[in-house]
C-alpha cells in the first residue's frame, strides 16, 4: 500500500487553512475535509485489493447477510441511487470480485453474489479497515475514541432525518 504522503493528503483536502468562501461552517468544513482524507487513504489501502472506495461496503454486505442478495436490498442497505450501484456492480463484475444473475423467483430482479475471488478477500479487506482505523485514530486514548463514535453518532442521527 503506497501511503499518501501529508502534501498530497492536505492537497487532496485542500488544506486546514483553506477556507471556502460561504465558510460559515466550521464544523461542516472539517467534517468534510476529515471525510476526503479518509477516503483517500481507503483508496490506497483497498487500491492492492483492486477495490475503489465504497466497494468493500458492497462486499462486507455481501459476506454479512449472503451469500446472495438482490440488487434492490443492496440498494437499500448502501442507501445510494440504484443507478450508481449498478456502475459499481459492473465495475466489480468486470474485475470478478462479483457476479450478477437474474432472480429465478422474479425475472425482473438482479441476484447479486461474490465470486470466488471476491469470497477470499474478506480477511484482507477487515486488515485494510483495521489500518484505516488506526490511521484514522491515532493519537487518541479509548476515552476520546469512544465520545468520537458516540459525537459521530449523534451527527449521523441529526443528519439522517434529511436523508428520505
Amino acid at each position: 500500500m503506497t501511503k499518501p504522503t501529508k502534501e498530497q493528503a492536505t492537497t487532496d483536502a485542500a488544506g486546514p487553512a483553506a477556507r471556502p468562501a460561504a465558510g460559515g461552517g466550521p464544523v461542516s468544513l472539517a467534517l468534510c475535509r476529515v471525510a476526503r482524507l479518509h477516503r483517500t487513504v481507503a483508496a490506497a489501502l483497498l487500491r492492492d485489493l483492486g477495490l475503489y472506495p465504497g466497494q468493500e461496503l458492497v462486499m462486507m454486505h455481501l459476506w454479512e447477510s449472503g451469500p446472495v442478495l438482490r440488487q434492490s436490498d443492496l440498494v437499500r442497505m448502501l442507501g445510494i441511487e440504484p443507478s450508481t450501484l449498478t456502475k459499481t456492480l459492473q465495475r466489480m463484475e468486470q474485475a470478478g470480485h462479483v457476479r450478477r444473475l437474474p432472480d429465478p423467483a422474479d425475472g425482473r430482479a438482479v441476484l447479486v453474489e461474490p465470486s470466488d475471488s471476491g469470497a477470499c478477500m474478506l480477511a484482507e479487506v477487515d486488515r485494510a479497515w483495521s489500518t484505516l482505523e488506526q490511521e484514522s485514530l491515532a493519537g487518541l486514548d479509548e476515552t476520546q475514541r469512544e465520545q468520537l463514535l458516540a459525537l459521530l453518532g449523534q451527527v449521523e442521527t441529526n443528519l439522517s432525518t434529511y436523508s428520505t
